[in-house]
């Protein structure tokens, strides 16, 4: 259609800003991120990909007949584009179909066959190329240019994003051609004045380049979450497994200790630790109910009561309501550890460990306390890590902090309390995660 050089550039300019907003809103629907970001769609997922992008687009083309001078709201062409590179051809056709049907209706006969013929064309060219070289085209065709002139001055070869903006303008002139000679049939925006002309060939890629825009900073982010989520997954198992070698050494220590001496006894904690070795070994996540954490403590104090003898005693004050809660595994036997071996071992008579658990406040409390040799004061200072109190430096317990730091943040909280020659108590205090919420409390922190 011809019309005024200056509306056709207001119309070029405002179809940008409808793309732009029809993109940016679809792009804010959690149904349609999930379905346009996925590897491999199913035909259906794919019509629902049709329907959300064509419904609201057949509307402006209605608009389009229906109003005059509201040209900008027809980018048919445009989806119809989008439609063939991200879900193929046969899905292109449908949505071009359904885009022409206003037109059609409004006797523009050749809307139908040329959308089809978009839609099997770019369809047929999506084949060729890379997804990731469709995901990331650029509406800036300058800087395309200067990219696909740069890339070939080093090494020359064919750029397909290059080709891909070629064939978006080439066609977009042949239609311009098409609408000049079949005015009433087909509907094209098409100037004499040839730098207008320039402008409509050359806005065509852009109005396709805006969606894919949007569209892919949300693939990106979503691959971003991905990347955080295995991050946390691999820092979780390189902390539990900082922990697994030091108790697993100590462990053989003692039994060593006790072959010839005792070798019963050392049979006995040969099976204790080949029951926490099974466990260890298995996959674990990364919360467990405190049950299950409080049964595995129970084999690891197994061995050290075996090991100490009368020296060491055992105090369990856990509160029933406590037991059905999750905690982050491998938690309290570190603590445990610590108090044995800067606790009491040092101490000529031995002394007691006491376990409690308590909810305080709708928070777990877990307390590990030693009535041993105590800790230097200096060593009970502030960490300035999320205000927690740094509990000393072993790798036991430094595991402890970083792995609460990692799955609660400023949720949770680790206090040591010691007095030198009286004791020393570490107190944890967490929220509350019934199993169903503890991957969500994983997560969150990102």
């Amino acid at each position: 259609m011809r019309e005024d050089p200056r509306l056709i550039l207001i119309t070029l300019l405002v179809e940008l800003g409808v793309a732009a907003a029809f993109s940016s809103s679809l792009a804010r629907s959690k149904d349609f991120k999930n379905l346009i970001l996925l590897p491999h769609r199913t035909f259906r997922q794919s019509l629902k990909i049709v329907a959300m992008i064509c419904g609201p687009l057949t509307l402006g083309v209605w608009i389009r007949v229906s109003v005059p001078n509201f040209l900008a709201a027809d980018i048919s062409y445009e989806a119809t584009i989008l439609l063939a590179v991200l879900l193929g051809p046969g899905a292109a056709m449908i949505g071009g179909a359904a885009l022409a049907l206003p037109a059609v209706w409004h006797h523009e006969y050749l809307a139908l066959p040329v959308n089809l013929i978009v839609a099997g064309l770019f369809g047929s060219a999506a084949k060729f190329a890379n997804m990731e070289d469709v995901w990331s085209f650029s509406p800036m065709i300058d800087l395309s240019i200067y990219r696909w002139v740069t890339r070939n001055l080093r090494r020359p070869h064919l750029d397909r994003q290059i080709l891909f903006l070629v064939l978006i303008t080439v066609v977009q002139f042949a239609m311009s051609v098409v609408s000049r000679f079949y005015p009433r049939r087909f509907f094209e925006l098409h100037s004499d004045q040839w730098l207008v002309e320039v402008a409509i060939c050359f806005s065509a890629p852009v109005v396709v380049g805006i969606p894919l825009k949007i569209w892919n900073a949300i693939r990106i982010e979503r691959k971003l979450e991905e990347q955080a989520r295995l991050l946390l997954e691999a820092r979780l198992d390189a902390l539990t497994r900082q922990i697994n070698p030091h108790f697993l050494f100590n462990t053989l220590n003692s039994i060593t200790s006790l072959v010839r001496v005792k070798p019963e006894l050392a049979r006995e904690m040969i099976v204790k630790l080949a029951n926490i070795l099974r466990v260890l070994l298995k996959d674990r996540e990364a919360f467990v109910p405190f049950s299950e954490e409080l049964a595995f403590t129970d084999d690891y104090l197994d061995i050290e009561v075996v090991r100490f003898g009368d020296k060491l005693r055992v105090v369990k004050e856990i509160a029933a309501e406590t037991m059905h809660v999750v905690v982050p595994s491998m938690l309290l036997q570190p603590l445990i550890e610590n108090s044995i071996k800067h606790g009491l071992e040092p101490r000529i008579s031995g002394g007691t460990v006491t376990l409690r658990s308590r909810v305080v406040g709708g928070r777990l409390v877990l307390e590990v306390e030693d009535d041993g040799v105590g800790m230097a004061p200096e060593r009970n200072t502030p960490s300035p890590v999320s205000g927690l109190v740094r509990p000393g430096t072993g790798i036991g317990m430094r595991n402890v902090r970083e792995r609460m730091q990692v799955l609660y943040g400023d949720e949770a909280e680790m206090e040591m309390v010691s007095r030198p020659g009286r004791g020393t108590m570490v107190r944890l205090c967490m929220p509350i995660l019934e199993a169903g919420a503890a991957v969500w409390g994983a997560e969150r922190r990102f």
